[in-house]
């Protein structure tokens, strides 16, 4: 239809205007399977008889449905006509990212069996603590599996390095920070461009290792390190240039100075706080009993930092996890477990289970922290203050590393053979051994979830390798504060991500037949095994059929 006008303008946005109308009658004639408005006084479906129940929700005028990222959750019964099958499908809402960074992670609608990995998994993820990055900092993640059979690709050697210390996804790449062993080699920062390539993005340091990496403010940071290798059983590095700063990334390889927290060698964990960038330091044997000041640090702008005190021995991972920072203790013992920040410079005691002499990782799953620990290789529950249930031993495994959440399951890097576990319902399942090289230590140390797959980092091949479980996407650029109308579509083979009605992501077409989805649970909003989610949601809708770009957009548009 053309609408004659002297405005060529004028006659674009009507004949825009013509078309969403037509669209808008289309999908009165194709309602959705089911839809949840949370216009802020209830949960209560309008098209169809699946009535959530609610736990912990405040219901907001105009902005829906408030979830504190703690309890709060909605949850509709198993039913047999919301199975899936091998149909074509969308789920649509509008989401609002809470301002507090790195708050915000959690399943926003989660249709999953954790026991027949079957089912689909659409949330926000913030994951730090992998094991000394902020690996995902709110990136979309979208994916299904019906219990398929995981598969791992190496993705090559980031230049010359010996350890992929640091993985973390910005602005749409995955970058990498590495261990140089050479005595005139220093710590680099790479970027991934596909297959077994690297971009080689500089060395903020003269020192060998870029330790850590993350996002803060919209900017990609790194922290650098003098490591020696023996704690790995290598030869020591002879690069004595010290280490202990931190960088923030100008691109083409230009690394700006962020000053040095303190007068130790490594910076370890970096996470951010309550809108601040917050980093661990210390130093590795044999200097970790003199340097003062050891712990933790808040970033004050240049070149300044605040110390944030330690439990009374060195703290190396950290994470957020329901508004509360949380550290990995270093030194064993009753200093070998977790800690909660207290604020100030004080940090109160979460629990050190037996035999656990440093925690070196972080993952939430299902709404509760866990943690990697060495020296038996084992994976523990923290869900209160003093209390920690032990989730499992990782085969014969000495040390879990890289704890991460992927695709509605929990996965963990061991050291010494560089293996690869995920958590299943009966224990702790090998997919596969990444390291082979001869020596005593090898690790599965740094992951990140990047383009729908696990990325995990080694020691001492330096590969990086990538894992797919069923099939995901993921929307790799961290959403900024507010609202946002997030579409994900199954159609014909292939999976769609739409973000603010443009395409973000989109899945390698794989046989329309594949993955049928028959998860005999409850469909939850806000909540799933990625855990709790903090923000607001509403308008969420469930459709048995594909949702078209145009339909998307022009939903998104019905209901701003």
């Amino acid at each position: 239809m053309w609408i004659q006008t002297t405005n060529g303008a004028s006659a674009a946005r009507l004949l825009t205007a013509v078309q969403l109308a037509g669209i808008a009658l289309a999908m009165a004639d194709s309602p959705p399977l089911a839809y949840w408005p949370m216009d802020g006084s209830g949960a209560d479906a309008s098209t169809n008889a699946w009535h959530a129940s609610t736990s912990g929700v405040t219901w907001v005028s105009g902005a829906g449905a408030a979830l504190d990222g703690r309890t709060a959750h909605l949850e509709v019964p198993a039913a047999a006509a919301l199975q899936l099958g091998v149909s074509d499908f969308t789920v649509a809402l509008w989401m609002r990212v809470h301002p507090d960074s790195g708050a915000s992670s959690g399943d926003l609608v989660s249709w999953y069996d954790p026991v027949r990995r079957q089912g689909f998994n659409l949330g926000l993820q913030d994951q730090s603590g992998t094991c000394t990055s902020m690996a995902n900092t709110r990136n979309l993640f979208f994916g299904m599996d019906a219990g398929t059979e995981p598969r791992w690709t190496d993705c090559g050697r980031p230049g010359n390095n010996r350890m992929v210390f640091a993985l973390s996804v910005h602005a749409g790449d995955l970058y990498a920070g590495t261990f140089e062993h050479g005595a005139e080699e220093a710590g680099r920062v790479h970027r991934y461009a596909g297959g077994t390539d690297w971009e080689d993005c500089g060395a903020p340091d003269r020192c060998n290792t870029v330790s850590a990496l993350g996002v803060f403010r919209g900017q990609l940071h790194a922290g650098v390190a003098r490591y020696s290798g023996v704690g790995s059983h290598l030869a020591p590095s002879p690069n004595e240039a010290p280490g202990g700063r931190v960088y923030r990334y100008a691109g083409d390889r230009r690394w700006e100075d962020c000053g040095r927290p303190a007068g130790a060698d490594v910076v370890w964990g970096m996470t951010v706080f309550k809108d601040a960038l917050h980093v661990s330091v210390m130093d590795l044997p044999p200097r970790h009993l003199t340097t003062p000041r050891q712990g933790v640090y808040r970033y004050a702008g240049g070149t300044r930092w605040i110390w944030c005190g330690n439990p009374g021995g060195r703290l190396a991972p950290l994470t957020v996890v329901g508004g509360h920072l949380f550290a990995g203790g270093f030194n064993g013992g009753t200093l070998g477990g977790v800690f909660r920040y207290e604020g100030g410079t004080n940090w109160s005691a979460w629990g050190s289970p037996p035999q656990v002499d440093q925690t070196y990782s972080f993952a939430v799953h299902r709404g509760v922290l866990h943690a990697g620990t060495w020296k038996e290789g084992r994976v523990y529950r923290f869900p209160g203050p003093g209390q920690w249930e032990d989730a499992g031993r990782l085969g014969s495994e000495l040390e879990v590393m890289g704890l991460t959440h992927f695709n509605g399951k929990l996965y963990g890097g061991t050291l010494p053979l560089a293996q690869v576990y995920r958590q299943d319902e009966g224990g702790w399942t090998l997919t596969g051994r990444l390291d082979f090289s001869e020596t005593e230590y090898r690790r599965a140390w740094s992951t990140a979830v990047y383009q729908g797959r696990l990325f995990c980092g080694t020691l001492p091949s330096g590969h990086v390798h990538a894992l797919e479980a069923g099939v995901a996407i993921s929307h790799d650029a961290a959403l900024p504060d507010g609202w946002h109308h997030v579409a994900a579509t199954r159609e014909a083979g292939r999976l769609s991500l739409h973000v603010d009605g443009r395409l973000a992501a989109q899945s390698k077409p794989f046989p329309s037949g594949d993955f049928a989805l028959h998860a005999g649970v409850p469909l939850r909003l806000g909540f799933g095994e990625g855990g709790r989610f903090r923000g607001n949601l509403r308008e969420v809708r469930l459709y048995r059929r594909a949702l078209t770009a145009g339909e998307v957009d022009a939903l998104m548009k019905d209901t701003r």
